[in-house]
């Protein structure tokens, strides 16, 4: 059953020196987001990160969790109305997951894929949520620290 929570996972690789992002294309709405969806039953956002991940891209590897987060009002969830009538908005928790084979099989949700820039997503992705999270990961993996 699906839970109020929703998660977002960022897949990310190397290309020389610079990070790359992979962005997948809603194929109801056609629009860009990364790696979204809802927590199930007993899961933690981790969890449910990762078999997002697992279902939407085929991808695995280890998850890192981000400082960004976000809040959805929950009608944009077809299963809001199973929920707690004092629920308005529900958590996105925001992943990292650093890709080593970057052979995704998309899942029938999305009708393409691509690695981008820095710059490219954060001119394609539709939601500030994942603009946000990209901004923080970017900021993490280029900074000089």
């Amino acid at each position: 059953m699906r839970v109020p929570i929703q998660v977002l996972v960022l897949p990310y690789r190397w290309k020389g020196e610079e990070p790359e992002y992979l962005v997948l294309k809603v194929k109801d709405g056609g629009y860009w987001q990364f790696v979204a969806g809802g927590g199930e039953d007993e899961e933690t956002p981790l969890e449910a990160a990762l078999r997002e991940c697992r279902e939407e891209t085929s991808l695995e590897g280890d998850l890192f969790q981000l400082d960004s987060l976000a809040t959805i009002p929950k009608t944009h969830f077809l299963s809001a109305d199973t929920w707690d009538k004092e629920i308005y908005v529900i958590p996105e928790y925001a992943f990292a997951l650093e890709v080593l084979d970057g052979r995704v099989q998309l899942s029938r949700e999305h009708t393409e894929s691509r690695w981008v820039s820095f710059q490219e997503g954060s001119r394609c992705l539709r939601w500030d949520s994942n603009r946000n999270a990209l901004w923080e990961l970017e900021q993490r993996l280029t900074s000089e620290d």
